[in-house]
């Protein structure tokens, strides 16, 4: 593995429930010497990768991590007018929403929104989650061959939830449903409770992929409220992705309203 995998790896290893590491976790978590994980936590602590926890021998994410991306953020006119458009929904919905993007087998949300329902629904920022299991992840599964689906899954899936993808064939099924229709909806499966409906955008000029769903208490959103809100989000994805020349969205079906 070389040094810039290695790297990516420790960055993988924080979490808005693990917010810093020392060189023995470290170390644990990722099966290397600790000789050699010292000496690449140093390396990440020189080009601001990482930053020291003052007063300890432990690391946090360090500032460069941060431009970045707010580098990202300010650069992405994709995600500019995503953010705006979910913006609007939410508002319009009561309900939460997520904007997000697939790294490797993993879903990241970049932004949030806070339904003003009573009951709320909150994912923190930040916190990975298998894609396969959410709405969002499984949209941005679906742009991808079979094959790299595959090569993202070589281990067997352990599902969160029953109603969560049993294994990669119920997966690829799952995605291929995706692909005619342009959204998924996720009912009680990677967090317990939630539901969410989602779609995709992309901006082929800027390789740029973004996933964002309505989200939602599973058990107060009735099946026939979460096909008009798939029918609203599908229409929202079908304007952006014309902007932005999206070839996905060129020979979707108009979905039926509600």
């Amino acid at each position: 593995m070389s040094s810039l995998s290695n790297a990516a790896s420790v960055l993988r290893l924080f979490s808005p429930e693990r917010t810093e590491l020392s060189v023995t976790e470290v170390a644990r978590l990722l099966a290397m010497p600790k000789s050699s994980v010292s000496r690449l936590l140093k390396a990440m602590l020189g080009e601001s990768l990482l930053a020291s926890v003052e007063g300890t021998p432990r690391y946090r994410i360090g500032h460069l991590f941060f431009e970045v991306a707010r580098m990202y953020d300010r650069s992405s006119t994709l995600m500019d007018v995503t953010n705006t458009a979910l913006g609007s929904l939410c508002a319009e919905t009561r309900h939460g929403g997520y904007i997000s993007i697939l790294d490797g087998a993993d879903v990241l949300p970049l932004r949030v929104f806070f339904g003003t329902e009573t009951l709320r629904v909150v994912t923190p920022l930040g916190k990975r989650m298998p894609a396969y299991s959410t709405s969002t992840g499984r949209n941005l599964l679906a742009r991808l061959s079979d094959s790299a689906v595959r090569g993202l899954h070589r281990k067997p899936l352990v599902p969160p939830s029953a109603s969560a993808p049993r294994d990669v064939d119920d997966l690829l099924h799952r995605l291929e449903q995706i692909r005619r229709g342009g959204w998924c909806e996720a009912i009680d499966e990677g967090v317990p409770g939630v539901g969410s409906v989602a779609t995709s955008v992309a901006d082929p000029a800027n390789t740029e992929t973004l996933a964002f769903c309505l989200s939602f208490p599973a058990q107060l959103v009735p099946e026939l409220e979460r096909r008009r809100l798939a029918v609203t989000l599908t229409d929202t994805a079908r304007r952006i992705a014309a902007r932005f020349n999206d070839p996905f969205w060129t020979n979707m079906p108009q979905m039926a309203a509600a």
